[in-house]
């Protein structure tokens, strides 16, 4: 097999781990593809849940053509027994001559124990095949077990001179409906998508994402020290999606959300009494979220960026100034030098009907 084909395979494992974005957590995004003769004869992602994992559907189709094919992964095949058995038991008992890796798995229960169980049997395995893309990839796995929060991406949407409402309050809307779907399509593929209560307050969102067909919905968590908001559409919509509170200690409005929503965290608040968003990142680790996407508010976009939390940054501009006495897309942040600011580097930019929107990454 050349190296050329080991890339146009690996590209489409790649492609088919990115449809488990979302809805797979805790596990890792894994895609898998399975090639005899020239021939792809299985395929598989892992599945909602984390199971079964990306190797297994692709050997299930595969069935007996697995024989002496070769294997691309983008993560390690895992090694240890857990709900199921280990991908790389079953790689080997399907027998399988060569396996195209992407990346070891950092988690400590696999972390080269995989490619060595693959090794021992006889496997022919090459590592590193489009290993930057599958770090992207699998981003938010990786920062979790590395930081022990899940990966964060701040979604801004806001005029040309950042303000994202006037100063009355008013902010529907400031970007386009093309815009807009493109939103719900980013709130798809994280596992979660987070707000301040402010959001709540002035917009009463439901954080659904719409019009994408049958697909799992992120879990939705509000964050807010009182939990001083009536969330009316949050509550109506609890069938569809998941609701988490995460509210600071002896929050006042605690005792009328126990029936209204899925899962209260208590996070201690720091010195100016808002939430520690640095232990909240830290309790949503804990649940096993790997990626949040958090649409606001201005308040909560600042806390999240002192803290240096903000992973992705995404930014819709619309061709419209508000001036300096609308609501900026994001709260003081206290700089003095330029220096201190938080820097990102831009991964990607594009039009949207009439808007722009730009993709930043953090450089850390």
């Amino acid at each position: 097999m050349t190296a050329v084909n080991d890339v146009r395979y690996m590209t489409l494992a790649l492609n088919l781990g990115q449809r488990g974005q979302g809805n797979v957590w805790p596990n890792p995004a894994v895609g898998c593809v399975i090639v005899k003769d020239g021939r792809i004869v299985g395929r598989g992602w892992t599945q909602k849940g984390g199971r079964p994992h990306a190797e297994v559907i692709a050997l299930r189709q595969a069935g007996a053509q697995a024989h002496s094919a070769t294997a691309y992964v983008t993560l390690e095949p895992c090694a240890h027994h857990g709900l199921t058995g280990p991908c790389a038991e079953a790689l080997v008992t399907a027998g399988i001559r060569r396996c195209v890796v992407a990346l070891t798995d950092p988690d400590p229960r696999v972390s080269g124990a995989g490619l060595a169980e693959l090794k021992a049997a006889g496997i022919d395995v090459d590592l590193g095949c489009m290993s930057e893309q599958a770090k992207v990839a699998h981003r938010g796995f990786f920062i979790r077990l590395a930081k022990g929060r899940p990966r964060l991406t701040l979604k801004l949407a806001m005029s040309l001179d950042g303000r994202i409402a006037t100063f009355t309050g008013e902010s529907q809307w400031i970007t386009s409906e093309a815009s807009r779907r493109d939103v719900h399509g980013l709130r798809a593929c994280h596992d979660a998508v987070l707000v301040g209560s402010g959001t709540v307050k002035a917009d009463d969102p439901s954080l659904i994402a719409r019009n994408l067909g049958q697909i799992s919905q992120p879990v939705r968590i509000i964050a807010s020290t009182d939990l001083d908001f009536v969330g009316a559409a949050l509550k109506s919509s609890r069938d569809v999606a998941p609701l988490w509170l995460c509210h600071g200690p002896g929050a006042t409005g605690k005792d009328a959300w126990l029936d209204d929503c899925d899962k209260l965290l208590e996070i201690p608040k720091v010195v100016n009494g808002q939430l520690n968003v640095v232990a909240l990142l830290q309790a949503l680790g804990v649940t096993g979220l790997t990626s949040v996407f958090c649409e606001g508010g201005g308040s909560l976009a600042a806390s999240l960026l002192k803290a240096d939390l903000v992973d992705d940054l995404i930014v819709y501009n619309a061709g419209l100034s508000i001036g300096a006495d609308g609501l900026a897309g994001v709260a003081e942040l206290g700089l003095d030098r330029l220096t201190d600011a938080r820097r990102f580097t831009l991964v990607s930019c594009r039009k949207i009907s009439s808007d722009v929107r730009q993709h930043w990454r953090a450089l850390h």
